[in-house]
């Protein structure tokens, strides 16, 4: 049997930019250990694989089940991999609503045609919580940081929008830069907390951010733009009171030398998350 992957880029019009993921449009024929092994083989953070969705969830050519795997494991939630599957289903089925029933639950995404052509997808998170951070101390180690080079305002918190993440952040632009970490003991504080990524941000501005996402858990160094950190992210700033109705803008893969965009909205009332970004195949 052949199984036609797909490789597009998410966050980012370029190809050069944002974040790779693979995308199999039918999985229906692959065993668990057949997804990780493509996933391996591709290198990506993560790659997405889609079959039939649950009875009721929707139409025909827009709803699926959609699970993602790293080169190591699968994971609850993957916010690119989720942007490039709505983009690669849009160029085949048109723009529009699309709804993915993942492990971490149902997760709508519309996607919407620009003048020029491009395609941009907005996921809706499943329903997000903050929690205090466990051993914050043993991640700074980790990473070779010290709680002095921490920016007050922003303190160390679990998040979880579909994946559970810890959200640190650097005083400094250069903080945030220098990231060069002990892969094991990361690795080990991640698993024993149940980690997907660590969620490093800088504040720009209140509403422009520059984050990086480690990954070792996942079997690579860093993750170039994380939407379902996005989504985390965005809650967390919610929750401490720093972000209301609206829609911040993060910096990612800047200094991987992919960058990418990806907008989070607020939204009154609902306590989802949404997070929005373009794709291209590569």
């Amino acid at each position: 049997m052949t199984t036609e992957i797909l490789r597009y880029t998410a966050f980012s019009d370029d190809p050069e930019g944002g974040n790779p993921a693979g995308v199999v449009l039918d999985a229906s024929g692959l065993s668990d250990a057949d997804r990780l092994e493509i996933a391996a083989e591709l290198g990506y953070s993560e790659s997405a694989f889609l079959t039939a969705p649950p009875a009721g969830l929707g139409e025909p050519g827009r709803a699926y089940t959609l699970r993602f795997f790293s080169p190591k494991a699968e994971v609850s939630f993957c916010g690119h991999a989720t942007v490039a599957t709505a983009v690669a289903l849009a160029e085949r089925h048109g723009p529009g609503a699309f709804t993915f029933a993942t492990p971490a639950g149902t997760v709508p995404v519309e996607v919407a045609a620009a003048g020029d052509g491009t395609l941009r997808a907005t996921l809706t998170s499943v329903e997000p919580y903050v929690a205090r951070a466990e051993e914050p101390d043993r991640a700074l180690a980790a990473l070779h940081w010290s709680a002095d080079q921490l920016d007050p305002a922003l303190p160390p918190r679990f998040a979880y929008a579909g994946a559970r993440h810890l959200v640190l952040a650097a005083a400094t632009r250069e903080r945030l830069a220098d990231l060069d970490y002990d892969f094991t003991a990361l690795t080990e504080y991640m698993t024993a907390h149940d980690l997907t990524t660590v969620q490093l941000v800088w504040r720009e501005s209140d509403t422009v951010f520059h984050v990086r996402d480690p990954f070792p858990v996942g079997g690579v160094v860093e993750d170039p733009a994380t939407g379902a950190a996005a989504a985390a992210f965005g809650a967390y700033l919610r929750d401490l009171g720093l972000a209301g109705p609206g829609t911040l803008t993060l910096h990612q893969g800047e200094d991987m030398g992919r960058p990418g965009v990806l907008s989070v909205e607020l939204r009154d009332g609902d306590p989802r998350v949404r997070v929005s970004g373009t794709a291209v195949r590569l």
